[in-house]
């Protein structure tokens, strides 16, 4: 599957309007000129001397409204709002935007709190996280190739309703950007009691959580990762299991497996990491990482612009 194309092509369909708050990014201003080319998506640049004077006034004031409750003050909402970052996320907010992209130039923690702060958490999963989609050249497994990794970026020690409600939305992302049918394994160190113990729970609960979520999602856990994309493995370890090795989207138990596993995988394989891509806010945004490419930003204006495509959570100005 030549995931990157069709992600790409898909955007093209149908404009929508992404914000990029790193315009001064060397490498935001090459994939610029490749996004206007190829007409993927609208864009709007910003650079912190750029910002309107009277938009910093009318977010701040709005963003005071949000957050005095947590004992913000209103010159403290001011000069948050006055960081590109979160002007941009409430651009998204009160739409005169449809997405954001950073995270070249701002760390992930940055981002994932504009985008909690001023999107707001999608009320059916109540949680934050991420995703990549991972595209692996020459490889059998997944969906020809590929795969979603979940979550890589964001949740240190997710509890099972939180990995539950973490599969459940990637599930969706995949359905949304991809248009393939979400074969889930909840990762483990066990299949089905091979080991035992409270992290082997941990991921019992949350698949069964995740299969109350959401009844007809194709879920197996726990599992190991042999298991789940190696059919021949399935076959020995998972004979009953509900994916029999062809899993194209893997949650992780925690952050370290997760965000170790991808840069392992990326590294390696030359796999194609689109992300992370955030995810269960009310409004679609990605992050970048500092290290990435002009293509990666490219792609994930892309991936932003075919989720701002659908409808989208609950918007509430």
């Amino acid at each position: 599957m030549d995931v990157v194309k069709k992600i790409r092509e898909k955007a093209k369909k149908d404009l929508r309007t992404i914000v990029l708050p790193e315009g001064e990014d060397v490498r935001v201003i090459e994939a610029i000129k490749i996004i206007e080319s190829e007409g993927i998506a609208k864009l709007i640049i910003l650079k912190k001397d750029d910002l309107a004077a009277a938009k910093i006034k009318e977010y701040s004031d709005l963003f005071f409204s949000m957050r005095q409750h947590k004992g913000i003050s209103q010159q403290e909402a001011f000069e948050t709002i006055s960081n590109p970052l979160f002007y941009a996320a409430m651009m998204v907010r009160q739409g005169e935007a449809d997405g954001f992209v950073a995270g070249a130039l701002n760390t992930t923690a940055d981002v994932a709190r504009a985008a909690f702060y001023c999107l707001g958490l999608d009320e059916r999963f109540a949680v934050i996280s991420s995703a990549f989609i991972m595209s692996i050249p020459n490889c059998q497994y997944g969906e020809r190739g590929v795969f979603l990794f979940a979550d890589c970026s964001v949740v240190p020690n997710p509890s099972p309703r939180q990995l539950a409600n973490i599969a459940v939305c990637t599930s969706e992302l995949a359905r949304k950007l991809l248009d393939i049918t979400p074969r889930v394994a909840m990762l483990s160190y066990s299949t089905k009691d091979s080991a035992s113990g409270r992290l082997v729970d941990k991921i019992k609960e949350a698949t069964a959580l995740a299969k109350k979520i959401a009844p007809d999602l194709i879920i197996d856990g726990e599992i190991q990762v042999d298991a789940a994309i190696v059919p021949e493995v399935a076959m020995i370890k998972d004979p009953d299991g509900e994916i029999g090795g062809s899993a194209n989207i893997l949650i992780f138990p925690n952050l370290e497996s997760g965000n170790i596993s991808y840069k392992l995988v990326q590294r390696i394989t030359n796999c194609r990491a689109m992300g992370p891509i955030l995810q269960g806010l009310n409004f679609p945004c990605s992050d970048l990482s500092r290290g990435c490419s002009v293509d990666d930003v490219v792609d994930c204006v892309a991936v932003t612009a075919i989720r701002a495509q659908k409808t989208y959570g609950q918007k509430t100005n």
